[in-house]
C-alpha cells in the first residue's frame, strides 16, 4: 500500500507545469466543441442532443417508458396545414364585445382618470365606422352627408353636434348610433336611443332593398343600410344581455346569425356575432346549445379566436373537472375523457397562451380594447373579461386549467416557426399590442420564453471553468502546480484515511496477498 502512495506521489512530482496547460486547454476544447454542437442541434430541432439520447436510449435500460410521443398526428397535422393559408400576421379584429364608450369607457375614465382607449384604437374605430355607415351615395341625403363628415371628426363633442345637426332634418340611424355609442352615459339611455335608430334603419332598409338592383349606386346604398341595420341590432341585443334580459338577447342573437348567413356581404362577417351568442348562452348555463354553436363554427376553414377554443376547452374540462384531482391523476393516469380535456386546453393554450393568467387571476385585468389582436394579449383580456365568470361556475375548471396549461409548452416546437395545432406564433403580436392597449397602467404580456435545457447551459459552464484553468495555469504554472497537488491530496484524503483504518483491521498477511491478487 505504502508502496503504490509512493508511485502516485512521484509521479505527480514528475509533472511539469506545461502537462497543466496542456491538460486544461484539451478539456475546455472539447467541452467548447460539445457546447457548440448541443447549441446548434437545439436551435434546429429544439430540443438538447444529451436529453434526447438520455431518454430514448437510456431510459428503456432503465426500465422507464417514453410517453412523449404526440396522439392523434392526423389532426394535429391537418389542422396546422389549412391554418398555414395566408393569413395576415397582425390583422387586426373589431372586438365582437366591445364596450359602449358613453355608458363604460366614458364612466371609467371619470372614475379613475386614466383614458382606457389609446389613439391607435379610437382611430381603427373611426376607419369601421366610415366604412360600416357612409358609401358614395351619401350626398344624395343631407343628413347622410353631415354624418359622412362627423365620422371623421377626431373632437367627439364635435361628432356629436353633427349628430345632433342631422336629426334636425331627419330621422338618420347613423346619428342615433352615434349619440348611443358616445353621448349617452347609463346602457338603458344607449337601448333608448339604438330603438329609434332601429325604426329609421328598418325604413332605409326596405326602401334601398328594393332599388338595390337599379345600379352599382343603389346596391352600395343598400349594402350600406344593411350594414347599420346589423349593427345596430346587435349593439341592441347587447344592451338586452347587459341588463340582465338574456334569454331575450339570445333571441335577437340567434335572429342575426341566420341574416349574416342568408346575405353574402362580407362586412357582416367582421361583426362575429356567434362570439356574441356563445357568451350569451354561456350566461344562460345552456351547454348543449353552447356545443352546437361550437360544432358549426370551429371549423378548419374558419378563423379561430380565443373564445372558440377556450369555450371548447371548458365544454370538455366540465365533463371531468369536478373530480379531477392531479393526485390521483398521476397515480392511475389520465381517463379518456380527462385526456380529451387536456388536449383541448393545450390547443387552447396554444392558439393564445396569455389567456391562462388573466383566468387564474395571476395578473389583473383592464378595460378590454374596441379592437383586438388574434393570438394577442389584447384578445386574451377581451375573452378573459366576460368569460371569466363562466370558467369561475363550472366546478374544478379552473383548477384542470392551472394544473395542465403550462404543459402546453413542452409540445410546441422550437423555434417557433413551426407550430404545433396552429400556424407559427406571429412575431410582430407584441408590438401591436403595446399600439392596443394602455401600456401606461397595463403591462403587456409577451409569449412565454423557451429556456435553455440544462445540458446547454452545464457545458457552457464546463467550457468556461476549463478555459479559465487553463488560462491561469498558463500564466501561473508554479502556483497552479501547488494548488493541483493540495487539490489532489486533499481528494484522495478519504481514501487514504480509509485504507489506513483497512490495513490496521485486517491481519497483515491477507493484506499481502489480496494485493499480489
Amino acid at each position: 500500500m505504502f508502496g503504490t502512495e509512493s508511485s502516485l506521489s512521484m509521479f505527480l512530482n514528475t509533472l511539469t507545469p506545461k502537462f497543466y496547460v496542456a491538460l486544461t486547454g484539451t478539456s475546455s476544447l472539447i467541452s467548447g466543441l460539445i457546447l457548440i454542437f448541443e447549441w446548434w442541434y437545439f436551435r434546429k430541432y429544439g430540443t438538447s442532443f444529451i436529453e434526447q439520447v438520455s431518454v430514448s436510449h437510456l431510459r428503456p435500460l432503465l426500465g422507464g417508458v417514453d410517453s412523449s410521443s404526440p396522439s392523434n398526428p392526423n389532426t394535429s397535422n391537418g389542422e396546422a396545414d389549412s391554418n398555414r393559408q395566408s393569413v395576415s400576421e397582425c390583422k387586426v379584429w373589431r372586438n365582437p364585445l366591445n364596450l359602449f364608450r358613453g355608458a363604460e369607457y366614458n364612466r371609467y375614465t371619470w372614475v379613475t382618470g386614466r383614458e382606457p382607449l389609446t389613439y391607435y384604437d379610437m382611430n381603427l374605430s373611426a376607419q369601421d365606422h366610415q366604412t360600416f355607415f357612409t358609401c358614395d351615395s351619401d350626398h344624395l341625403r343631407p343628413a347622410d352627408a353631415i354624418m359622412q363628415k362627423a365620422w371623421r371628426e377626431r373632437n367627439p363633442q364635435a361628432r356629436i353636434s353633427a349628430a345632433h345637426e342631422a336629426l334636425e332634418l331627419e330621422d338618420c340611424a347613423t346619428a342615433y348610433i352615434l349619440l348611443a355609442e358616445e353621448e349617452a352615459t347609463t346602457i338603458m339611455e344607449a337601448e333608448r336611443l339604438f330603438k329609434q335608430a332601429l325604426k329609421a334603419g328598418e325604413g332605409c332598409y326596405r326602401r334601398s332593398q328594393q332599388l338595390q338592383h337599379h345600379g352599382a349606386q343603389y346596391e352600395a346604398q343598400h349594402r350600406r343600410d344593411t350594414n347599420v341595420l346589423v349593427y345596430i341590432k346587435r349593439r341592441l341585443a347587447m344592451c338586452s344581455r347587459k341588463l340582465g334580459r338574456t334569454r331575450e338577447a339570445v333571441k335577437m342573437m340567434r335572429d342575426l346569425c341566420v341574416f349574416q348567413l342568408m346575405k353574402e356581404f362580407p362586412l357582416l362577417s367582421m361583426f362575429n356575432i356567434h362570439e356574441n351568442l356563445l357568451e350569451s348562452l354561456l350566461e344562460l348555463q345552456n351547454y348543449a346549445d353552447v356545443q352546437a354553436v361550437l360544432a358549426k363554427y370551429d371549423d378548419i376553414s374558419l378563423p379561430k379566436s380565443a373564445t372558440i377554443c377556450y369555450t371548447a376547452a371548458l365544454l370538455k374540462a366540465r365533463a371531468v373537472s369536478d373530480k379531477f384531482s392531479p393526485e390521483a391523476a398521476s397515480r392511475r393516469g389520465l381517463s379518456t375523457a380527462e385526456m380529451n380535456a387536456v388536449e383541448a386546453i393545450h390547443r387552447a393554450v396554444e392558439f393564445n397562451p396569455h389567456v391562462p393568467k388573466y383566468l387564474l387571476e395571476m395578473k389583473s385585468l383592464i378595460l378590454p380594447p374596441e379592437h383586438i389582436l388574434k393570438r394577442g394579449d389584447s384578445e386574451a383580456i377581451a375573452y378573459a373579461f366576460f368569460h371569466l365568470q363562466h370558467w369561475k361556475r363550472v366546478e374544478g375548471a379552473l383548477n384542470l386549467l392551472h394544473c395542465t396549461w403550462e404543459g402546453t409548452f413542452r409540445m410546441i416546437p422550437y423555434p417557433l416557426e413551426k407550430g404545433h395545432l396552429f400556424y407559427p406564433y406571429p412575431i410582430c403580436t407584441e408590438t401591436a399590442d403595446r399600439e392596443l392597449l394602455p401600456t401606461v397602467f397595463h403591462e403587456v404580456s409577451v409569449y412565454p420564453k423557451k429556456e435553455l435545457p440544462f445540458f446547454i447551459l452545464f457545458t457552457a459552464g464546463l467550457c468556461s471553468f476549463t478555459a479559465m484553468l487553463a488560462l491561469l495555469t498558463h500564466q501561473f504554472p508554479e502556483l497552479m502546480g501547488v494548488f493541483a497537488k493540495a487539490f489532489l491530496s486533499t481528494l484522495f484524503a478519504p481514501l487514504n484515511f480509509i485504507m489506513e483504518k483497512v490495513e490496521s483491521i485486517l491481519p497483515s498477511s491477507l493484506w499481502h496477498q489480496l494485493t499480489r491478487i
